[in-house]
C-alpha cells in the first residue's frame, strides 16, 4: 500500500508514460481480452467497417490503461487538482433533495473512468453518497480500492450486504449509487431487454426500490473530451409519482441513455467486460 501511495504522488503525465507502456504490451503483445472486446464491439456496431471497429478497440484499450493511472492518482490527489480534472454538472440537484429529507438513486453504466463517479462526487459535491461495490479477491487491491473510494468520505456497502444495510437505513436521507449495467447472476431478479443489438439481462433492483419507496432516479453521464479530463453530468431520469408508469419504464430509460452515451463516445465504455456472457 505504501508503494502505491508513493507512486500516486507522481504527476499524472508521468503516470501516463507507464500506462503507455502497459497499452503497447497489453494490446499489441499480450492481446488482453481482445476476443471479448472485438466481439462486443462487432455486435454493437454492425454498420461500421472492420477498420472502424478496430479503431474503437484501440482507443478503448488506451483509455482503459489511462484509467489505471488516473485511479491510482486519486489515492493522493487533492480537491483543487481533482476539480481541474473533473467538470461536474447538476450534482447540486441531488444534494438539495437529500437536504429536503429525500433518498435518491444514482445509476451509471460502466464508462471509464468510473471511479471518478465516486471520488469526484464525494470530494466536490456531497459525501452523503452510499456506493455499492463487489469485493475483489486480491486483498491488497481490494484494500487499495477501498482507500481510494473512501478518501473524501461517503459510505461503501459490499454487494452482499446491500439489502440488510438498506433496511437498517431506510429512513436516512442519502444518495444510493448503483452501476445498473452489471450482469446479474442467475439467482438474481432480472429484466431482459434489447441493448446494443443483443438481448441483455439487467438488474431490477434500482427500479423496484424507486417505485416501491418513491425515490427519484438520476442518470450519470460520462464524457471524456481529452486525456485526463472528464465531464460528469447528473441528469434527472425519473421521479414519483410512478402510478401511471409502464412496467420497467426506469430500466428502459436507463438503457436508452446508456446506449446514447456509448454511440456518442464508444471508446469509453467497458468493452472488456463480458456483459453478454
Amino acid at each position: 500500500m505504501f508503494l502505491f501511495k508513493l507512486i500516486s504522488y507522481l504527476p499524472l503525465w508521468v503516470l501516463y508514460i507507464f500506462t503507455d507502456v502497459v497499452y503497447l504490451i497489453g494490446y499489441h503483445v499480450l492481446k488482453y481480452r481482445q476476443k471479448v472486446i472485438f466481439e462486443n464491439i462487432s455486435y454493437s456496431f454492425p454498420e461500421k467497417s472492420e477498420a472502424e471497429r478496430k479503431a474503437i478497440a484501440k482507443k478503448f484499450f488506451r483509455t482503459l490503461t489511462d484509467s489505471f493511472a488516473e485511479t491510482l492518482k486519486f489515492y493522493t490527489i487533492d480537491k483543487k487538482e481533482l476539480a481541474r480534472m473533473l467538470q461536474i454538472k447538476g450534482g447540486n440537484m441531488l444534494s438539495k433533495r437529500v437536504e429536503n429529507g429525500e433518498t435518491v438513486i444514482m445509476v451509471s453504466g460502466h464508462f471509464i473512468n468510473w471511479e471518478a463517479f465516486v471520488v469526484g462526487f464525494n470530494a466536490l459535491v456531497d459525501s452523503r453518497l452510499e456506493t455499492t461495490y463487489s469485493q475483489l479477491s486480491n486483498k491488497t487491491f481490494n484494500n487499495l480500492m477501498m482507500a481510494i473510494r473512501g478518501r473524501f468520505g461517503g459510505t461503501l456497502v459490499e454487494k452482499s450486504s446491500f439489502s440488510r444495510n438498506f433496511l437498517e437505513k431506510r429512513k436516512v436521507p442519502r444518495i444510493i449509487g448503483l452501476a445498473a449495467d452489471q450482469r446479474p447472476g442467475k439467482s438474481e431478479k432480472r429484466y431482459t431487454a434489447r441493448f446494443m443489438n443483443r438481448e441483455t439481462a439487467f438488474f431490477e433492483g434500482p427500479e423496484k426500490l424507486a417505485k416501491r419507496y418513491g425515490y427519484a432516479v438520476f442518470y450519470v453521464k460520462m464524457e471524456r473530451p481529452k486525456r485526463g479530463h472528464y465531464i460528469i453530468s447528473y441528469q434527472l431520469m425519473s421521479e414519483p409519482p410512478y402510478s401511471q408508469d409502464e412496467p420497467n419504464s426506469i430500466t428502459d430509460e436507463f438503457i436508452r441513455r446508456t446506449e446514447k452515451g456509448i454511440r456518442e463516445q464508444p471508446e469509453i465504455y467497458l468493452w472488456s467486460h463480458n456483459r453478454w456472457k
